[in-house]
């Protein structure tokens, strides 16, 4: 059973992951965790001490823990730069305050770290309207790219293929083939999905104002000091070669591209042909998995259907599993992933322990880890 603690400041409670429900749970693993989240307060995702919180949080879990694999993200310049207006400066001592803190980490853990990069920003431009459609829209607060399209009509047909700021409209079965699917995979494709061009995003139910969007981001940054990956699915399988023989750690920098990375790296595909993977679940899964997950996940599926009174896994977002063959389930020692992105840590990385930021639409209400397995003994590798 995987269980998760809440940390409000000053009060904290455990609850049944899948369920949700509050559970009593008192072993030392429990209280280890817990004593990481109450000496490190989640400062907020666009604090300047967000990054820092980190590596500070992963320090000390590793002195607690001493796991063999951490995963780490750090997102502080992505939500900065998404909803706040910035100067090119300002970005550039946030780009290199996070290239610092995760120096900061591999110098002070002594893992090997693999920096990668979730692909650029670029400016924020106009939302496309999508309303007065005969059929149904749907659009992701994880995704600014692409949209779900359900029962169009030809009038819907011929206003969307002629529309300027629409890059393609694909049917669900071309997202099959491009994606080596067959016709049983499609069940939580959309029917068509609209694909936005650079600059312009699909209006959600989010409360902020964007100033800048993920660029379409066709390759992205993995740090060359991991040999032999050309695609981020080959990230997983080349770390593992490697754990065992050295502790290793991913550093997963959100909102960074090749144009902004100030160490050597290997430009890797983000996607495939014309889908690229925006900072999501979706990229998320292609790293941790190895393989790409966008007929289970992506930007256009109506995840209202999945929101029924008892859905599991309550705080996991759109999440009702867990999903399997993850870095973290495949390697047998122990594992860590800490992060100031919420949801993700607990749900793709698969590892041991996992401690995130509990936060919506920005708003800071605390913590949140994440214990999958308690029967790991010491030193495994």
């Amino acid at each position: 059973m995987s269980l998760a603690i809440l940390d409000a400041r000053q009060w904290q409670q455990v609850v049944d992951l899948r369920s949700g429900y509050k559970i009593e749970a008192d072993s030392p693993l429990v209280g280890t965790v817990k004593g990481v989240l109450a000496r490190h307060p989640f400062p907020g995702d666009r604090d300047p001490r967000g990054n820092a919180w980190v590596t500070d949080t992963a320090l000390d879990l590793i002195d607690r823990y001493d796991p063999g694999f951490a995963f780490l993200t750090y997102a502080r310049q992505y939500y900065s730069s998404r909803y706040s207006p910035l100067t090119a400066t300002e970005r550039e001592e946030m780009r290199e305050a996070a290239f610092a803190e995760v120096e900061r980490f591999a110098r002070e853990s002594g893992f090997a770290t693999v920096i990668v990069g979730t692909g650029g920003m670029t400016r924020a431009v106009a939302p496309i309207d999508l309303t007065g459609l005969d059929g149904l829209a749907v659009a992701s607060n994880w995704s600014a790219r692409y949209a779900g399209l359900y029962g169009l009509s030809a009038r819907d047909m011929d206003r969307l293929l002629g529309h300027p700021d629409l890059e393609r409209v694909a049917s669900r079965e071309e997202i099959l083939e491009l994606f080596g699917g067959g016709p049983d995979d499609g069940g939580r494709l959309p029917e068509q999905m609209a694909v936005a061009r650079t600059g312009r995003y699909f209006n959600t139910t989010s409360l902020r104002r964007l100033v800048m969007l993920p660029a379409p981001s066709p390759v992205v940054p993995v740090s060359a000091n991991l040999d032999g990956v050309a695609s981020i699915t080959d990230v997983k399988g080349a770390v593992l070669a490697r754990l065992g023989r050295e502790k290793v750690a991913i550093a997963l920098l959100e909102g960074l591209g090749c144009e902004d990375f100030t160490v050597p790296f290997t430009a890797c595909r983000n996607g495939r042909g014309w889908y690229c993977y925006e900072p999501g679940d979706s990229q998320y899964l292609a790293l941790t998995t190895g393989g790409h997950r966008v007929f289970e996940h992506n930007g256009g599926y109506r995840y209202y259907l999945d929101d029924i009174e008892r859905k599991p896994y309550p705080f996991s977002g759109y999440f009702t599993t867990l999903p399997s063959g993850t870095i973290g389930e495949a390697y047998p020692g122990r594992s860590i992933a800490v992060g100031n992105r919420s949801m993700f840590m607990h749900v793709t990385t698969g590892c041991d322990i996992a401690c995130e930021c509990f936060a919506r639409n920005l708003y800071n209400q605390g913590l949140m880890a994440v214990i999958h397995r308690q029967d790991k003994p010491a030193g495994a590798q």
